[in-house]
């Protein structure tokens, strides 16, 4: 006897929404990102949680989180999703230009130095894509968050990535203000550190992101002590030029602030270095043509030495 299957109607109504919640843990921004109102995620969010029987978000007013089978649905829609969405797109553009919604992921402090200069020219070329931004420091899995592809400095690669050079190699400098170094001494050696307030940056997995320097050819981690963290670099930058403490950033941060004086390098000879930053992409997703015209157009860009320009080499 032949197996009747029915798949339910409107099986999929709401899941985009509710992947934005997860994603973003928050209605409203997840409303921004729709364009709809709040409500109308809420209940469009409510609705799907209905047809699956149990909640799927724990709602309070002053956070959104998920619950145990919210996570797990999260787990295995998320990739069901992103594998539908590029499905749709492949079948729309095949054998066309380039068109949809590219989505990026990379550290905040990275897009004003290096997309926005290239961004630009790329949406003027493919009028029919769409692009996508997500500007966060924390590491995340490109196609569980829908994401088509990320930026990021080279020692943070995974192996199953396909990367394509966008800088050179960069260090990581020490600096602080003219304001704070003359209150408080210039730090020479290591050692010194010890007797700053340095700017602590927490990364993503919740430990504290270390500062590195060369002890000859050799990199040592410096224990350093600091009455203020933030979690991006961005942060840390600001906070260093307005005379909190020593910071450790990566040069091309500050290049600006160093030439204008409003930042100076400290124990520059000691400062350790980046292999630089990296488009990466998912080795076993299929290349969509709205990806491959933005990973040509960045590659023309290296090959113009437009970011050795943006981001000078170590």
């Amino acid at each position: 006897m032949k197996s009747s299957y029915t798949i339910p109607r409107n099986l999929l109504d709401g899941l985009e929404a509710f992947l934005r919640v997860a994603e973003r843990r928050s209605f409203r921004e997840a409303a921004e990102d729709l364009g709809v109102s709040p409500s109308a995620i809420s209940q469009t969010v409510r609705q799907l949680e209905e047809r699956i029987g149990v909640p799927l978000f724990i709602r309070t007013t002053r956070s959104v989180g998920l619950t145990e089978a919210g996570a797990l649905f999260h787990a295995q829609s998320a990739p069901a999703f992103a594998s539908l969405v590029n499905a749709w797109e492949g079948a729309r553009t095949y054998g066309g230009r380039p068109a949809g919604l590219l989505r990026l992921n990379m550290p905040r402090s990275v897009v004003p130095i290096l997309i926005e200069p290239i961004i630009a020219d790329f949406c003027a070329r493919y009028p029919d894509v769409d692009v996508e931004v997500t500007g966060e420091d924390a590491l995340i899995d490109l196609a569980a968050s829908g994401h088509d592809a990320g930026i990021r400095v080279g020692e943070l690669l995974e192996a199953d990535m396909i990367s394509v050079r966008l800088s050179p190699a960069f260090r990581f400098v020490t600096v602080a203000s003219p304001a704070y170094l003359a209150a408080h001494g210039r730090p020479y050696a290591p050692i010194d550190l010890k007797q700053h307030n340095c700017i602590r940056q927490r990364i993503s997995s919740g430990a504290m992101m270390p500062w590195r320097l060369l002890d000859g050819n050799r990199s040592i981690e410096v224990a350093v002590k600091g009455r203020v963290i933030v979690n991006d670099m961005a942060s840390v930058v600001s906070l260093a030029q307005r005379g909190m403490g020593l910071a450790q950033v990566s040069e091309p941060l500050v290049l600006g602030q160093v030439r204008d004086g409003e930042l100076e390098v400290v124990l520059g000879n000691m400062a350790t270095s980046s292999p630089g930053l990296f488009l990466h992409y998912p080795g076993h997703a299929q290349v969509l043509p709205k990806l491959r015209a933005f990973i040509d157009h960045v590659k023309a860009a290296v090959a113009s030495g437009m970011l050795d320009r943006l981001i000078p080499p170590a």
